[in-house]
């Protein structure tokens, strides 16, 4: 009998998704059959898949409580990739300080605690690190909604901005608005299996003092690229310090920073898309190691990053 995997998705990212039919095609090649599922879908018989593959989850960010309940109950009854420890440590965005802590170069972040002062943390972050621009963001979030680009001098905007989420209970990122991101755009590295598969551009996204995405996401700007030496040895650096052992998938987006250097803006362990168009064969490279998984054992999460 042939394996059976569900690709995993979001209602309203069903039809969005553009990499569920060459994976849909690539796993068929592949003699397995491929069928697009709902993540909240309560007619979903999560236990009669081989695998359940993680692709455009993308509403989790404003259920993460559900959705992280659905994570352990659907991996107890079947293989789940990337695995629940692995999805619980990617959702929230205070992994990039265990990737600081480990010493990889990340975009500098200061985060806003729910019952702390954001006028005094926002001082804090600019007298921190003097930038003239900065990106807010939720902790907990996808697809840049509830993301914006201010200016350091708005300042009642800025607050305008942080003090909802967190009044909502979230945590909130901020971040200096790298220019590089405008000369250069982001690279997103994408590796399967552990190996290196493909990259691509990102144009910068967020204008200045425009307001969140009213979308599930907002629209990107993806044309090829062929990464540089150092944002290979970069992405290299951060995937071996990535505290889970070998994933399946792993997304990483670089921009440069101080010196031209390139810093991981974010990684994508749960739900990237990974834009087959631009790797040659890489929609197949993820049937053929989803498949080669079947036999294995679940591995073991590593020890954390310290």
């Amino acid at each position: 009998m042939s394996a059976r995997i569900a690709l995993v998705t979001a209602r309203g990212a069903r039809d969005l998704d553009e990499d569920l039919p060459p994976l849909v095609a690539a796993f068929a090649v592949q003699g397995a059959h491929a069928e697009v599922a709902v993540w909240d879908d309560p007619q979903v018989d999560w236990g009669g898949f081989d695998v359940v593959l993680l692709r455009s989850a993308w509403d989790y960010t404003e259920r993460i409580g559900e959705f992280l309940a659905w994570v352990e109950r659907t991996a107890a009854l079947t293989r789940l990739l990337n695995p629940p420890a692995v999805v619980r440590w990617n959702c929230d965005k205070h992994y990039l300080l265990d990737l600081e802590r480990a010493g990889l170069p990340i975009v500098p972040s200061e985060f806003v605690e729910p019952g702390q002062d954001p006028a005094a943390r926002l001082d804090e972050l600019l007298a921190r690190h003097g930038c003239h621009e900065l990106v807010v963001k939720p902790a907990v979030g996808a697809g840049s909604r509830d993301a914006r680009r201010h200016h350091r001098d708005a300042r009642g905007e800025i607050l305008g901005h942080i003090r909802p989420l967190l009044a909502a209970g979230r945590s909130v990122l901020m971040q200096p608005y790298l220019p590089g991101v405008d000369r250069y755009g982001e690279t997103a590295l994408v590796y399967i299996g552990g190996s290196f598969s493909h990259a691509f551009r990102k144009g910068a996204l967020l204008p200045l003092g425009a307001g969140a995405t009213a979308g599930l996401f907002a629209t990107e700007e993806i044309t090829a690229r062929t990464p540089a030496a150092d944002e290979r040895a970069v992405g290299e650096r951060v995937l071996a310090g990535i505290p889970f052992g070998d994933l399946l998938y792993a997304r990483i987006d670089l921009i440069r920073g101080a010196q031209d250097a390139p810093c991981v803006l974010e990684l994508e362990l749960a739900e990237p898309s990974l834009y087959f168009q631009h790797g040659a064969d890489s929609a197949r490279k993820l049937a053929r190691a989803t498949l080669a998984r079947l036999g294995e054992a679940p591995a073991r999460p590593a020890a954390a990053v310290v």
